[in-house]
């Protein structure tokens, strides 16, 4: 299992990003749904969706969270780190159905209507622009700094977000100050964040799905295993080399050649000292199965 300071430490940055982002997408979410309410205008409604779904996803992420910090046990032999793909690919499918309902109802009004959207409604969209776009600076450096893939997707979550509430912005304007003949531009906004909403929606969807079926991690990091075994003297070489992505952690499933003539417990020593190494080097990285194969040969079971 990865170090255990270092574990805790790459939890709680996802955990505290996710609280931040949940504590401002409700208070953004509540504000621009009663401005969009009052005002009736349907791309504040759709932008307070979008805010609100993204609310629901960091509750889930951090239930999730909480969820996979727990050790394994004798149903769960790998622990529960993929609590966190089961709750992604659920809230994705909610986040679909909300999308396809708030754009059932905007294209239902798009001929209706419906009163001028005053200029607080307009400063509320501005406002949520900049907020979202800090968000966005914000994940992006802690994603990076702790290497979390889920983290630097948020962020760039954030920042489609950012441009979908521009989008609202934009309509908003061009109603207030080309008059009633452009009722039509609120109703356009609301299906361009519906457009996001469902874009976002299948990517998280599929992200969730990917890392169920065992999806390979990304190259960048399996060069990084890869070399950190390869640094022990007595591996000649790496015949198979499998990552796997569990919620913010990886499972390592790794073949190494040594010299044949080597003894069963000289084996056993260098696959001992091959984990460590892996562990000790890819903090994200929960276990690792090392097989030993004699160099020069290859393995019969056809994994290599």
């Amino acid at each position: 299992m990865p170090r255990p300071t270092a574990r805790r430490k790459l939890y709680r940055d996802a955990s505290r990003a996710a609280w931040i982002g949940l504590l401002v997408n409700l208070l953004l979410g509540v504000v621009k749904l009663i401005a969009g309410l009052l005002t009736q205008a349907y791309a504040l409604i759709a932008d307070s969706v979008n805010s609100l779904g993204d609310s629901v996803t960091s509750i889930v992420v951090l239930f999730a969270l909480r969820v996979a910090q727990r050790p394994a046990d004798a149903e769960h032999p790998y622990g529960h780190t993929r609590a966190e793909a089961v709750a992604a690919s659920n809230v994705a499918l909610l986040l679909i159905i909300s999308a396809l309902v708030v754009g059932w109802h905007a294209i239902e009004h798009f001929r209706t209507e419906h009163p001028l959207p005053p200029i607080w409604a307009v400063s509320i969209a501005a406002v949520n622009v900049v907020i979202k776009e800090s968000l966005y600076w914000y994940k992006i450096r802690v994603g990076r700094r702790t290497g979390s893939r889920a983290l630097i997707a948020n962020a760039w979550d954030h920042r489609s977000d950012a441009l979908c509430s521009l989008a609202v912005l934009v309509g908003l304007l061009t109603v207030r100050v080309g008059g009633p003949q452009y009722l039509w531009a609120d109703e356009t906004a609301a299906l361009i964040v519906v457009g996001a909403i469902l874009f976002s929606g299948v990517q998280l969807f599929r992200r969730g799905a990917s890392e169920l079926m065992d999806e390979h991690a990304d190259e960048a990091l399996v060069a990084r295993v890869q070399a950190a075994a390869s640094s022990v003297g007595e591996v000649r070489e790496i015949e198979t080399l499998w990552v796997r992505k569990s919620g913010l952690e990886h499972f390592v499933d790794i073949h190494v050649e040594v010299d044949p003539e080597l003894t069963v417990a000289a084996g056993h020593e260098i696959a001992h000292r091959v984990k460590d190494r892996i562990l000790a080097e890819v903090h994200t990285v929960r276990d690792v199965l090392v097989h030993i194969e004699p160099s020069g040969q290859r393995s019969s079971t056809g994994r290599g």
